[in-house]
């Protein structure tokens, strides 16, 4: 299918075209341009005057929504996630595999990969983010204690072969017995660490990123804090330039001030905002489940039985909003950070996160007031608002 998006406003990471065209051919962008610049022979054109296009959120650290959970041993489970998100702006996500009671997660990284070599529509799972098993109990947050495991070498080889390729995101514990071979093990099979769930101080933190973690997991959460004589993991991270820090940019795991704080410290091209979402997301009131423990959605956050926060129920549609509301981010600075810096460290910029000729063709539409109206997934529509099918209606269109 061909189409162009006439008439858009265009913002990416380095593109401000207040009016211009976004051309699709197939599952690609094709061209992107002032409004007459794109060859429109033979193709559809769509009125996408006041509309705001942006590249497809792209969703690194989240664990479901919608009621679906990715830590699963239920492929269609994660399928069925991937064509619910699309309503929430995402176009690509990881899936996120935490631990299990007493040994390692293998049935639901093996449901992982199935459903990465068997997509079904809608966002593209483009990986596999393993949170933990190999954390801090002093920092383990909502994981079991259960669930916790030291690194091993072996487990290490036999979770790369497992995963097949697909394993972006590990995060664990660097100060943990083990962690440094691990880590080297991972960066060699070009695995992106994260720092995350850890009791580092700000020596070990910043040793383990010297090492090579180029990546922070959910900042400030299920780390020691940053203190003026003991400054800790935030510290070293702000002090390492090639290495991003995640945020959860919903108000309550991160004060707004404090989300604001670590965009000014590490600068909008180093923050990657995240959901770290959980079934509940988009589900109001919800009680459901996560990794066998019960969870209720109680003032805007997840959590368990004893009021252990647990995870968010945040969309990124609303984490842009945020981001802009409670930081001092522009409009482009925001969309960075929701799409190529998570781009970069999944380790896919090459291919998403842009508004470029030869980029996948994943879109996020919006009006001027920051409603999402349609989510375009690799050339083919994956949600829409009766308003924007009334538009392809019009211009005769079928996506």
């Amino acid at each position: 299918m061909r189409f162009t998006l006439r008439d858009a406003h265009l913002i990416d990471a380095a593109t401000d075209i207040e009016h211009g065209d976004i051309s699709v051919d197939g599952s690609s962008i094709r061209s992107i341009g002032r409004p007459g610049q794109s060859d429109d022979t033979q193709e559809q054109i769509i009125d996408a005057s006041g509309m705001l296009v942006v590249p497809g959120f792209i969703d690194v650290h989240t664990h479901g929504g919608g009621g679906f959970n990715l830590h699963t041993v239920d492929p269609e489970e994660i399928r069925s996630y991937a064509r619910w998100v699309p309503s929430t702006g995402v176009t690509s996500f990881l899936i996120a595999v935490v631990g299990t009671p007493g040994e390692m997660p293998l049935p639901q990284l093996k449901a992982a990969v199935q459903a990465l070599r068997h997509p079904d529509g809608g966002a593209e799972a483009i990986g596999i983010h393993l949170e933990g098993p190999y954390i801090s109990h002093a920092r383990r947050g909502a994981h079991a204690p259960s669930w916790l495991r030291k690194p091993d070498e072996a487990e290490t080889e036999q979770i790369l072969e497992l995963t097949d390729g697909y394993l972006r995101i590990v995060t664990l514990a660097p100060e943990l017995p083990g962690a440094e071979t691990m880590i080297r093990h991972l960066l060699a099979a070009g695995v992106t660490v994260s720092m995350g769930h850890t009791d580092a101080n700000y020596e070990q933190a910043l040793q383990a990123l010297h090492q090579g973690i180029t990546h922070v997991t959910h900042c400030f959460n299920a780390m020691r804090p940053l203190l003026h004589r003991s400054p800790g993991p935030l510290a070293a991270l702000a002090q390492t330039e090639q290495a991003r820090g995640e945020l959860i940019a919903d108000g309550v795991h991160v004060h707004p001030a404090a989300m604001d704080a670590l965009v000014k410290l590490l600068g909008p091209d180093r923050v990657v905002i995240i959901t770290d979402a959980l079934a509940g997301a988009g589900m109001p009131d919800a009680t459901f489940e996560f990794a066998g423990n019960t969870a209720r959605v109680i003032r805007g956050a997840a959590r368990l039985a004893d009021g252990t926060i647990t995870g968010s129920v945040l969309t990124m549609d609303q984490a842009l909003r945020n981001v802009l509301e409670m930081t001092g981010v522009t409009l482009q600075q925001a969309i960075r950070m929701l799409s190529y810096n998570p781009a970069l460290s999944a380790k896919v910029a090459h291919r998403k996160g842009c508004l470029q000729a030869g980029y996948d063709a994943d879109l996020a539409i919006f009006d001027a007031d920051l409603t999402l109206h349609a989510t375009i997934c690799r050339g083919e529509i994956a949600f829409a608002t009766d308003e924007w099918r009334s538009r392809l209606v019009e211009n005769d269109t079928v996506l």
